[in-house]
């Protein structure tokens, strides 16, 4: 079976649940937890869950974090490739209000030292039929040598544009298979490199040849996949190149969930993603959407964020 590769973040996670998500000035009561996080690791754990043999590849400290972070690999069966560096592990504050809505403050850490030279050593044996998953919580450099990694070697490239907040250029995108932005990430990287601006909100009330135009525009010769929450997905390819669909784009509804907490809820899509292109790579791509999409509503049903991530039995 071909396998998911994840390169990416692990961090500690702080987790305040509170009735609304705090204003400038306020003081909030609420209820405190800790758990693991980091969008590389949720994503590891979500496509390990998901049934993939999965490898993850990260930079971690010298602490307890870090032990946390293997203690954790070795339950699930993913196999760690970390890079230890005199940073302290990761960490993320995150507050979650009574709909389940959250705000996060990230700590890099270790991550921000992660190598380019460690990553594309550490995804060594990467072969045809893989699929390599990054996001952008890592050195922009480590991130490109993985897709680079990827390309090479005729595995599947993925790219998670998360945060909204990191600009990649022209050369990321070439070298990427599949981009999965959200609502917020896709208007940033279609005002960045299409040159339109769109209101984020507006993004999932677009006609439906309109938001395959701009996704072409943006990724010509790749698939786009945008999450839009409780709006579902959209999902665009290239004429051609349609991974066994019938048609070059469509819409596909969101799962129905009683949601506790959204915290990790597009990393259990990107990893589901990525586990069912590497279990069942003749299948067609909607299929795919579509388990990505009862993966992460099942995610949402419980608190937290790798821990959160449902079992395939689920």
């Amino acid at each position: 079976m071909a396998r998911v590769l994840v390169a990416g973040s692990f961090n500690v996670d702080h987790v305040w649940r509170v009735a609304t998500l705090p204003a400038p000035g306020a003081t909030l009561s609420g209820s405190y937890a800790t758990g693991p996080g980091g969008k590389g690791f949720n994503q590891a754990v979500a496509a390990r869950r998901a049934g993939a043999t999965t490898r993850f590849v990260c930079a971690l400290g010298d602490d307890v974090g870090a032990q946390l972070a293997r203690d954790l690999c070795t339950g699930d069966g993913i196999d760690l490739r970390a890079m230890v560096v005199a940073a302290p592990t990761g960490t993320a504050g995150i507050y979650v209000d009574a709909q389940g809505r959250n705000c996060i403050v990230i700590g890099p850490g270790a991550n921000g030292a992660l190598a380019p030279a460690f990553v594309t050593a550490a995804l060594d044996g990467l072969a045809a039929g893989d699929v390599v998953l990054v996001q952008l919580e890592s050195p922009l450099d480590a991130v490109a040598g993985a897709l680079e990694a990827a390309r090479a070697a005729g595995a599947t490239a993925i790219l998670n544009p998360a945060p909204a907040n990191v600009a990649i250029d022209e050369p990321m995108l070439v070298r990427t298979d599949l981009l999965t932005p959200n609502e917020t990430e896709f208007s940033a990287l279609v005002a960045r490199h299409v040159g339109e601006r769109i209101d984020a909100d507006a993004v999932s009330g677009l006609d439906q040849q309109r938001l395959h135009a701009l996704c072409r525009d943006l990724l010509p010769h790749g698939t786009v996949v945008v999450t839009l929450g409780a709006s579902g997905c959209f999902v665009s390819h290239p004429e051609g190149a349609l991974r066994g669909d019938s048609a070059a784009c469509y819409r596909v509804s969101a799962e129905p969930a009683q949601v506790v907490d959204t915290t990790g809820a597009g990393d259990a899509f990107n990893g589901a993603l990525a586990a069912a292109l590497a279990r069942r790579p003749d299948a067609a791509f909607i299929e795919h959407v579509r388990f990505a999409g009862r993966f992460a509503a099942r995610s949402t049903e419980q608190a937290g964020a790798a821990l959160a991530m449902p079992h395939l039995t689920d």
